[in-house]
């Protein structure tokens, strides 16, 4: 298993910050389609946690910066993510483990569908 310290996890503000750049990352939300449409970060895109490993392959380039969230700080399956791709070979992973609420908090809006 490889530890926390090689997937970097990253803030809101952080997150923002990279959406705001030129070089947009791949920001995929892993929970389901419902929550999905109720509200996610601008932009991303939705594979939930438990279709992550047939979808990758198709869907993410290996050369892109992935970054993957869930729910809140307390939702783990934005790291189980996270720890899959990197298993799969993908090593431009980062986490935003405060996930949406984070997000919210921070004063970010959600896009909704």
């Amino acid at each position: 298993m490889h530890s926390h310290g090689e997937i970097i996890v990253i803030s809101a503000e952080e997150l923002k910050k990279k959406l705001d750049s030129r070089q947009k990352p791949v920001v995929v939300e892993v929970l389901g389609k419902t929550e999905f449409e109720k509200g996610h970060v601008p932009g991303a895109i939705n594979i939930p946690v438990d279709e992550l490993q047939e979808r990758a392959e198709k869907e993410l380039e290996r050369n892109s910066e992935i970054i993957v969230y869930c729910s809140s700080f307390s939702c783990h399956a934005s790291g189980n993510a996270a720890h899959l791709l990197w298993h799969m070979g993908y090593e431009n992973v980062r986490e935003f483990s405060g996930g949406k609420r984070a997000w919210v908090i921070a004063g970010f809006p959600l896009e909704k569908n």
